[in-house]
């Protein structure tokens, strides 16, 4: 079985997907201790180390490892760093600009055959564009030829929209690597031989059970009272004058677009976020937060997967997670294309 390195674990989105496809991990890394603690209870590594990556020595994992995955924290690239002033982006970021360089210091140290780098679609950003320039020029310092792009999960049959950046690089005596066919599409851009988007009621309807009036914590806080009338699909915008609102509580794009965000059961889900709120969506369209069994369905990680931490540290565990069905994908394509 093929054998690999998982940095920035969190809680094993990636590494879920590559032990689909067949790939064993030898040693995954985080710096917080209730997500290794998840891998350690799923016995999803060999070895976890709960520790900052600049303490850790992975010279002896050189020449026996087949490949690299990870995706470095993405605050510092996040769209929502662009617009904090006073938080420095990239590589200045205080808590994590070292990461992506350090990435790049164990394939240094290890040596492996092939690397896959995830992050947030602000990756590609012009504001990030000394990340994209490192990651390319060091990738071919060190012999490996890169293919990257920005992918939409829902088209490889994810229920989410989920946009994410890939990297995947390869030793430069190998073919470039090529990105695995889309196989799912905008029902409204019906293309042939593709699927349609797989949608929230698809995946979580089974759950939809759930009487959000006998819950006492409930969603929008102060701005609860508004929810039952926002069609499922919508949010704040609703109650726009540009939304033909006969009574307008809000000024056009004057909120983040997740305000009061509902789900439809039509079409894949927005994007989970990490951090847990109280009036940020997407929330369910019965007006009810989501529970951790249906983030994970939306994430595609196994309903039988055990998560360490009360409920907060779970979501943010969930909410930072790779869909492990588009890591599978990849890691399918890796191990056929490159004979693993």
């Amino acid at each position: 079985m093929p054998q690999i390195i998982s940095l920035y674990s969190g809680c094993g989105g990636l590494d879920l997907g590559f032990k689909g496809a067949g790939f064993k991990t030898v040693l995954a890394t985080d710096v917080w201790d209730v997500a290794c603690e998840t891998i350690k209870k799923n016995n999803l590594s060999d070895l976890v180390i709960n520790d900052d990556i600049r303490n850790i020595d992975f010279k002896e994992y050189n020449g026996k490892v087949v490949g690299v995955i990870g995706g470095p924290p993405c605050p510092p690239f996040s769209q929502a760093r662009h617009y904090l002033q006073d938080k420095k982006k990239g590589f200045e970021d205080e808590k994590a600009g070292f990461a992506v360089p350090e990435y790049f210091r164990v394939i240094r140290e290890v040596n492996p055959k092939f690397f896959l780098f995830e992050n947030v679609d602000g990756f590609m950003y012009k504001t990030h564009q000394d990340a994209l320039d490192y990651l390319e020029s060091e990738s071919d310092r060190l012999g490996y030829n890169v293919t990257y792009k920005v992918v939409n999960s829902a088209n490889y049959g994810v229920p989410q929209t989920r946009k994410r950046f890939i990297c995947v690089g390869v030793k430069k005596e190998l073919p470039k690597f090529e990105f695995p066919l889309e196989t799912h599409c905008d029902p409204e851009k019906k293309q042939q031989g593709k699927s349609n988007w797989v949608t929230c009621g698809d995946v979580i309807s089974d759950f939809d059970n759930i009487n959000e009036e006998e819950l006492e914590q409930k969603p929008g806080s102060k701005h609860h009272s508004l929810m039952k009338d926002i069609p499922p699909g919508e949010n704040y915008l609703f109650y726009t004058e540009k939304k033909g609102h006969p009574k307008p509580l809000f000024e056009w794009k004057s909120r983040y677009w997740t305000f009061l965000l509902k789900l439809t059961p039509d079409r894949p889900s927005w994007t989970i976020q990490a951090s847990f709120s109280n009036n940020q969506g997407p929330f369910h369209w019965k007006n009810r937060f989501l529970r951790i069994e249906e983030i994970k369905r939306l994430q595609t990680i196994d309903d039988n997967y055990k998560l360490e931490g009360n409920f907060k540290e779970q979501w943010r565990q969930v909410g930072n997670a790779v869909p492990s069905k588009l890591a599978e994908i990849f890691a399918n394509k890796i191990k056929t294309d490159y004979e693993i």
